[in-house]
């Protein structure tokens, strides 16, 4: 009997060894079908670690490891894919990170009903059509990085505590169908971008503290609405009330019929209409203009007869104004040929505000101011003859000096006063009757261009209205005998390059402190020139070299406005001057020559890393791999241990570690290849202004600190508890 059962088993033995060996195969083809992509699993692992390696992430690790073929907890993939992420309801506890953005594929994102705090990240996955983010401890504002999601369909923010407005980020937003952001914290009117919402079907504002009016929702295909318990005010929209399900109680609305619409009034010529507005003598469907609830017969409003003959007064009185405004710009023009009239004379016709206005929006070198002044600055080209200088119209209110005024005050231009070089000149020292002490730029003319030359005094005008307290403010100018100079307030206490890394005993005055405090006063400077400027002023030449410190160590941007000068790419530039500055030029620059307000980001993240580490953007003297800053810290800057070997030697280990990685986080947004991804300055600023907040500094004797407290000079401890 023993027998037959050897037998039996060797008989069967070939057939089990062919089946073991079919399912190694199999699996070794399903295991290279399931390798993760590595940039996926890179995002993974960083998210892991910000959530403080929960364990309830069964299968999830720090370091190694295969989302795919392993299934790791809430993990869909496609491939070598990752397109969902659902980690509902699982008590996770941490931050969202900084490296959301490298999940390329992922369609689905699902964090709700946890304890995630912070602010939601800059960058998100950018090709999600759905994101859940409800019922966390979430701060801040949404990002505007949204405005580039335009597949997203599905947006839930519901229940946190986000706070101030409400982005207006929507503009691309055409096939959103479900936006909840009831139960936080914002203020404000709706965004306008609301009305690209075209196909929004659910719109959750219920429980915040949100005004104005619900105009921005009419001619929306709205089935779900519920504003209720904010601020808002005015009179509902008869429109809104056919929504089946519409919830407004908790508001300010007035009570009874709305009063009937406005006439229609066109537009001034030369604007842009929206394309959802309403078409002319269509008052009744205009977001601005809600018709009044339903009163049974409809009859109080104006009737079709006089809307019309409304519209075809105002049709014809538009028709005339445009005719008169082309005949007196003619008359203008050749008036102007014939006497120009002084700088800063403006005309007080209507006619004439109304070409200012048009002419404004077309002059790319016109710098607004916001706020003051309230009124648009613009700059218009005068064109010259030949070749003499052209005008600024718009006054320069900065001193104009003659060039024999700064040679006396720099002593000639002597090598003893000569204090800086640059591309575009030499700076020198200057010292002033009054015991004033300025900086003279000496702008070499052969570094520009005769357009350049010709559009000097129009820079001057732009430059001179840059006020902001983190930028060296143009104090004056000179432009006669073929010279171009300007004056400079002076900022005594040298650069922040210098003080990095030719200054061994001043660098010990940079503690962690004062490093992100250049950090964010440079951050607010750029702010300003991209975001308050009218149009956004690029710097182009942003390097630590044009930081300047004050005695306070507060930092001072310099050479704001000077790119309308910067000598054009394709022309030589020695090479000391070039090497300056190229180790902080965007990958979009070296390759195209393109340079916008995302390539200033981008140099912005260079000089953070030169804060961090206390090294040069390049240093030959360096090994090979270690030679340019950004190719040898961007990879570690997500690495705690790693993170801690980079920073300067000269802080002596006297920094948070905590504030260490959220000021690495900033960097990696900013210095990323993509200039799409890169985040405004003002994220920027917002995250420089939360890590400060979170560093509160108090006074300590060295026995009251703990080890969650690094010393600092002058006895100073961080304290995040």
């Amino acid at each position: 009997m023993e027998g037959k059962k050897i037998k039996s088993c060797c008989i069967r033995s070939p057939l089990h060894l062919f089946v073991v060996i079919l399912v190694a195969i199999l699996s070794g083809l399903l295991a290279v079908d399931g390798n993760t992509d590595q940039n996926d699993l890179t995002a993974l692992q960083v998210l892991y670690n910000v959530l403080n390696s929960p364990p309830q992430l069964t299968g999830w690790k720090s370091n190694g490891g295969d989302p795919c073929a392993e299934s790791w907890k809430g993990i869909t993939c496609q491939g070598s894919a990752v397109v969902s992420l659902q980690l509902s309801g699982l008590g996770l506890n941490g931050t969202m990170g900084y490296s959301l953005n490298s999940l390329m594929s992922l369609k689905t994102l699902d964090l709700s009903g946890n304890m995630i705090y912070d602010p939601i990240p800059y960058q998100l996955p950018p090709n999600l059509t759905s994101l859940n983010l409800a019922y966390n401890n979430i701060s801040g504002n949404l990002p505007y990085s949204l405005s580039g999601m335009a597949a997203l369909s599905y947006l839930n923010v519901s229940h946190n505590s986000l706070s101030q407005s409400i982005v207006d980020v929507f503009n691309n937003h055409s096939d959103m169908a479900v936006l909840d952001l009831s139960s936080n914290n914002l203020t404000g009117d709706l965004p306008q971008s609301f009305i690209s919402l075209s196909n929004l079907s659910t719109l959750y504002l219920q429980n915040n503290q949100l005004t104005g009016s619900l105009d921005s929702l009419v001619g929306l295909p709205l089935t779900d609405l519920n504003v209720a318990n904010n601020n808002f005010s005015g009179w509902i929209p008869q429109e809104l009330l056919s929504i089946p399900k519409f919830k407004y109680n908790g508001n300010l609305f007035a009570n009874g019929p709305a009063p009937p619409p406005p006439p229609y009034t066109p537009p001034p010529p030369g604007r842009f209409r929206n394309r959802s507005s309403p078409a002319p003598g269509a008052p009744k469907d205009s977001k601005n203009h809600p018709t009044h609830p339903n009163t049974g017969n409809g009859d109080k409003g104006l009737k079709a007869g006089p809307i019309v003959g409304i519209v075809l007064g105002s049709s014809v009185v538009a028709f005339l104004a445009l005719i008169a405004l082309v005949f007196c710009r003619r008359k203008g023009k050749k008036k102007e040929i014939a006497a120009r009239p002084s700088s800063g004379s403006l005309s007080a016709s209507t006619v004439n505000k109304e070409m200012q206005e048009q002419r404004a929006k077309s002059t790319a070198t016109a710098v607004d101011l916001k706020p003051p002044p309230a009124e648009k600055v613009m700059v218009e080209k005068i064109p010259g003859r030949n070749g003499s200088m052209k005008r600024a119209k718009s006054p320069i209110t900065a001193t104009s000096y003659t060039v024999a005024t700064l040679q006396t005050a720099t002593n000639s231009f002597t090598q003893e006063n000569l204090i800086g070089e640059g591309s575009l000149g030499r700076v020198y020292r200057a010292e002033f009757p009054n015991a004033k002490i300025m900086a003279i730029k000496k702008i070499d003319n052969a570094a520009l261009s005769l357009q350049e030359e010709d559009n000097f005094l129009e820079a001057i005008s732009n430059m001179s209205r840059l006020r902001h307290p983190n930028i060296v403010q143009l104090a004056g100018y000179c432009a006669e005998h073929g010279q171009r100079l300007l004056v400079y307030d002076y900022i005594g206490n040298g650069s922040l390059h210098d003080m990095l890394h030719f200054a061994d005993e001043r660098s010990k005055m940079l503690t962690w402190n004062a490093r992100v405090k250049v950090a964010l006063g440079t951050a607010r400077a750029l702010e300003y020139l991209h975001e308050v400027c009218l149009p956004s002023v690029v710097h182009r030449n942003l390097k630590s070299a044009n930081i300047l410190l004050d005695e306070e160590l507060t930092p001072h941007l310099s050479d704001c406005g000077l790119a309308a000068l910067t000598p054009n790419t394709e022309r030589q530039v020695s090479s000391t001057q070039m090497v300056g500055s190229f180790g902080y030029s965007a990958p979009e620059f070296a390759l195209s020559g393109i340079y916008t307000i995302k390539s200033d980001v981008y140099s912005f993240g260079v000089v953070m890393l030169e804060l961090l580490t206390g090294r040069k953007p390049l240093d030959s003297s360096r090994p090979r791999s270690e030679q340019s800053l950004v190719r040898w810290a961007t990879p570690q800057l997500h690495d705690i241990d790693a993170l801690a070997k980079m920073v300067d030697p000269a802080l002596n280990g006297m920094y948070p570690a905590k504030s260490l990685s959220r000021f690495a986080d900033i960097i990696a947004l900013c210095v990323q290849p993509e200039p799409e991804f890169r985040p405004p300055m003002s994220e920027v600023v917002q995250a420089l202004v939360r890590l400060m907040q979170r560093a509160s500094v108090v006074k300590r004797r060295s026995s009251d600190e703990s080890s969650f407290a690094y010393r600092t000079p002058d006895h100073e401890t961080i304290d995040f508890s």
